[in-house]
């Protein structure tokens, strides 16, 4: 806190022109489009309000990313809710001159004191109208640190107002009357098409944006309804609405899904297109029935932020150049494997658009399509209509394609086909789900695939797995334990010196220490001698060997090498990889 304090004091550096600095930041950094200043310059000159506050209000930038470059460009201290203090500070608690009113009307917060200075928590830093007021009504010189609109709202309402939330203030005005018949279609729509409601669910889609989740998981059992958000891999659970809202709520998001809200006794899928803060976000929604309800999971892809480019996922020099060496190839087979959510579709479209030229026809059949590539033809599998992957291969095949892209290898029959539009001369791409990548070769022979057509077919398997990544500006580097050293055989990377390790910090930018994620991999290259105990039908570990001796690196020894970069650390790596 004192930090915060120490970094700047009050007015200086707030020139006139800080807010078009911050909107040309924003723009900068893409964090805002061209058309939605446009639109937002428009509306000011007709209503004379502040630009800055416009776009947060339109919903065309975000709080954090507002909040993120508020303070880069005015060089202040962001602040986080979790490291503001539990209760209020004993200067404020006797005698507040600032009303709850003024507090809430211009979202700032004072925290404290620092050297006779006041601690002011704003979310917009720039507005030097709320500050002189603040300092004329205290009489005294302000600090500014720069935090979430919705953060000092919360903290406001907890210290001075009556303690409730942004979701609780919502639920108050909700009509929690949901007796009545639950099977009435019209009843049910009615409850979702309550004001308090359909801003419920806009919340918990919005928080989701601000916490970078990639997953919301609203999930109803006997007592609540639970709320929970997969953010960086791990899940997370949040604020959730009271359980007499469970029906509202949910048939809420299956008409924005355009679900048939009657039927509660099978799964469904559906997509709801948004935007929600500036972003345009694609969710894809699934809904299966539990013994509590229905459970809904709401996956977040957002179109603008994913970046189909090898180095952001994580691949290191050392394995690059192999990789695009087999992906170069004419003809022949490219695995990736992992489980679910390990990143293997973003891997293929990241290589696919690599391959996306316009003298190659490329064609992929996937379930669902997760993004549209332009130049790439998409089919979306369907196979309640008998539009699987097997019988859209088939179709596939004589519409003349160079690459092909099989959203997974399901079934034998899939396999095959795949097989033989590798020896006919097409390049396909395809996922696995199998632990490894030695672990690929074994699962296709299981499958029933001769083990002559995997020798002459498949070019190379990659596995992967996604980790946390470390968010550098704040992780605390630590010098490896002899312990530490000894178990996880560190003196294979590195045969000298002093050998480092990284740890998390929790900071406003990332609460967890962590920031996104990466990739770790092992990538195995078919060779004659692989070739020769694919023959032979060897086991998996023999494989893995072979192919260590050719001078693959596994995912383990990826993962090390990246936590001796700093990029994560030890405990992620042994979280998601069998070596553990």
């Amino acid at each position: 806190m004192n930090a915060a304090a120490d970094t700047m004091a009050s007015q200086q550096g707030l020139d006139a022109g800080i807010d078009e600095r911050i909107v040309a930041a924003l723009l900068a950094k893409g964090r805002l489009k061209d058309a939605d200043l446009a639109r937002a310059r428009r509306l000011q000159e007709e209503t004379g309000n502040d630009l800055l506050s416009l776009l947060g209000r339109l919903g065309l930038v975000s709080e954090r990313d507002h909040a993120e470059t508020c303070a880069e460009v005015m060089q202040l201290p962001l602040l986080a809710g979790r490291e503001a203090p539990e209760t209020p500070p004993e200067l404020l608690s006797d005698a507040q001159p600032l009303s709850l009113r003024f507090l809430k009307q211009f979202h700032l917060c004072p925290l404290g004191e620092d050297e006779g200075r006041l601690l002011l928590w704003m979310a917009d830093p720039y507005d030097r109208y709320a500050i002189d007021a603040v300092r004329l009504a205290t009489g005294r010189d302000v600090a500014l640190c720069v935090g979430l609109r919705s953060e000092i709202d919360d903290l406001v309402e907890r210290w001075h107002g009556q303690g409730r939330s942004a979701m609780g203030t919502i639920v108050e005005t909700a009509d929690g009357e949901t007796s009545g018949d639950m099977d009435d279609v019209e009843h049910l729509r009615d409850l979702a098409s309550e004001a308090p409601v359909i801003r419920l669910v806009n919340l918990v889609i919005q928080r989701a944006v601000e916490m970078r989740a990639s997953d919301i998981h609203i999930e109803p059992f006997e007592n609540r309804l639970k709320v929970r958000y997969r953010i960086d891999g791990v899940l997370e659970e949040g604020e959730s609405p009271p359980t007499n809202l469970t029906a509202a709520v949910i048939s809420r998001i299956k008409i924005m899904a355009r679900l048939n809200i009657a039927e509660r006794r099978l799964p469904q899928d559906g997509r709801i297109m948004l935007r929600v803060q500036g972003k345009e976000l694609d969710l894809r929604v699934s809904t299966v029935p539990t013994a509590h309800g229905e459970s809904v999971v709401m996956r977040l892809l957002d179109r603008e932020t994913v970046v189909f480019d090898f180095h952001r996922l994580g691949f290191t020099d050392h394995f690059l150049p192999q990789f695009q060496k087999v992906l170069e190839q004419p003809h022949g087979i490219l695995l990736v494997t992992g489980p679910t959510g390990s990143g293997k579709t973003t891997t293929l479209y990241t290589a696919l658009s690599k391959l996306n030229t316009s003298d190659v026809k490329i064609i992929t059949v996937e379930d669902p399509v997760e993004y549209q590539i332009e130049g790439i033809n998409q089919i979306q599998a369907k196979p309640q209509i008998g539009l699987d992957f097997a019988n859209a291969l088939r179709s596939i095949v004589r519409q003349d394609p160079d690459i092909i892209m099989i959203g997974e290898m399901r079934d034998l029959e899939t396999a095959r086909i795949a097989i033989q539009s590798a020896l006919t001369g097409h390049l396909v791409l395809s996922t696995l789900h199998t632990n490894n990548a030695a672990g690929g070769i074994t699962r296709m022979l299981d499958m029933g695939v001769e083990d002559y057509l995997l020798t002459s077919t498949i070019n190379g398997i990659l596995a992967q797995r996604l980790v946390r990544r470390l968010e550098r500006t704040h992780a605390e580097r630590y010098p490896a334990s002899p312990e530490e050293i000894e178990k996880f055989g560190l003196r294979r990377y590195q045969p000298e010196g002093e050998i480092f390790l990284y740890r998390p910090v929790g900071s406003a930018i990332a609460p967890t220490g962590y920031l996104g994620r990466t990739t770790i991999m092992e990538f195995l290259v078919m060779n004659d001698e692989l070739r020769r105990a694919v023959m032979r039908h060897a086991g998996m570990g023999e494989l893995e060997q072979i192919a260590r001796q050719a001078g693959m690196r596994t995912m383990y020894e990826d993962g090390i090498a990246k936590a001796l970069a700093g990029e994560t650390t030890i405990e992620e790596v042994l979280r998601v990889t069998e070596d553990a």
